[in-house]
């Protein structure tokens, strides 16, 4: 049987995929800060984790140990979104998105490899985003953590192939959940009232016009093509999720830098 260590577990993404993972039949433990949400799943373990403590990490991967023996699939699936220009965000808040978009998922990493290596074999799955193909104003610090999160993932996985483990990416578009309301108090937090408070306004407004709903992909839609990155016999390096998001991609990619730069400013209503 398979054991997952998943974190984020107690909402959203990581709740449904920990859900989804226990009902194929696998041992699930789920971390979290806050773990009473995660007690009422069915067939998964809590495990208290602070992605900000090196020692709270430690003892995630010891309790599982301890109880499985071993972890066979890591799934970084925890973090939020850092919203507000990079001038006015203050580094503080900036290494906080860092401590826990990227330290605690490479904390984790770092200490569940030496099992995985003696055994031969693991997977670990790291959730992006599309925002770690690409960068847009307003959200520079978010940015920086999945570019960090997707450069780190490569090298990994040309580090540990050699010893039977797989690194691959799960990169979601726009979910349904209340992730996008949580980046928005933390762009008005940073930038509503200074000199970029009218881009502010433009990106709130375009957040909350119900039309961008039918961009948006469904929680379980996301949980599932991670449940299928985790257990998949071959996986693919990068999974991507979302309308028009491998479009996207694309056009990060062949259009100059400047011209994409004014697609995004159209794109959000910025002037």
């Amino acid at each position: 049987m398979t054991t997952i260590l998943i974190t984020g577990a107690s909402s959203g993404i990581g709740a449904r995929a920990a859900a989804l993972l226990a009902q194929g039949g696998a041992t699930v433990f789920g971390a979290a800060r806050t773990t009473s949400a995660i007690s009422e799943l069915e067939g998964v373990t809590p495990v208290p984790l602070d992605l900000t403590d090196e020692r709270s990490i430690r003892a995630a991967v010891d309790t599982v140990v301890e109880q499985a023996g071993t972890i066979d699939v890591l799934i970084n699936c925890a973090g939020y979104g850092e919203f507000g220009s990079v001038e006015e965000t203050s580094l503080t808040d900036a290494r906080h998105q860092l401590e826990v978009n990227v330290l605690g998922s490479v904390g984790l990493i770092q200490a569940v490899l030496p099992g995985m290596r003696e055994a031969g074999r693991g997977r670990i799955v790291n959730v992006s985003s599309l925002a770690g193909e690409f960068a847009s104003p307003l959200g520079g610090w978010y940015h920086a953590s999945k570019f960090a999160l997707e450069a780190l993932s490569d090298s990994l996985r040309g580090e540990v192939s050699q010893f039977g483990i797989d690194v691959t990416l799960v990169q979601p578009s726009y979910v349904a959940t209340d992730w996008h309301d949580q980046a928005m108090e933390r762009l008005t937090s940073a930038s509503s009232d200074g000199p970029y408070a009218s881009m502010a306004t433009a990106m709130r407004t375009y957040f909350a016009n119900p039309a961008l709903a039918k961009q948006f992909s469904s929680p379980d839609a996301v949980a599932a093509l991670i449940v299928k990155a985790a257990l998949t016999r071959r996986p693919r390096t990068r999974y991507r999720i979302g309308p028009g998001a491998n479009i996207a991609v694309a056009l990060s990619t062949l259009l100059p830098d400047r011209a994409f730069d004014a697609l995004t400013r159209k794109q959000f209503g910025y002037a």
